[in-house]
């Protein structure tokens, strides 16, 4: 299992990494000034980070009650997923929107953009990852 630190040096390169890939790229992609991609990319992630939490406080105390539990089947877990996603989409596409003076139809066409990005990034972020900073091998415990 990673340690604290390991996982405090994974999360701040993780998004160090893909704010720096996606201000870099996104501004020419989307045609946008550097200025407005970063105020995007940044409130972005700082609004999924916050939503990251709530929606994680609020779907495991739905669990417990609903279902008596927390654990989650492959099932639950892609529902989890795809539901974060959408509620993430339907935060973030007023503020881009206004933001950029866009349409409603342009900031989803944005958002699902930014959303495919951070889901391959994510992928190729922790293959890397693991590769570079491999887990160490746990000590044989006694019996």
């Amino acid at each position: 299992m990673r340690s604290v630190r390991d996982r405090i040096r994974h999360a701040l390169l993780f998004e160090a990494i893909g704010l720096a890939i996606f201000i870099l790229a996104g501004g020419p992609i989307f045609g946008l000034a550097t200025a407005d991609i970063s105020v995007i990319a940044v409130g972005s992630a700082t609004v999924a980070t916050a939503w990251n939490y709530v929606y994680n406080l609020g779907f495991d105390h739905a669990m417990q009650r609903y279902a008596g539990h927390t654990r989650k089947s492959l099932g639950m877990r892609v529902a989890h997923a795809l539901l974060f996603e959408a509620g993430l989409l339907v935060i973030l596409l007023p503020p881009i929107a206004w933001y950029l003076n866009i349409s409603l139809a342009q900031a989803f066409v944005m958002d699902l953009a930014i959303a495919v990005f951070y889901v391959a990034y994510a992928f190729v972020f922790n293959l890397a990852y693991d590769r570079v900073f491999p887990i160490p091998a746990m000590e044989a415990q006694p019996a």
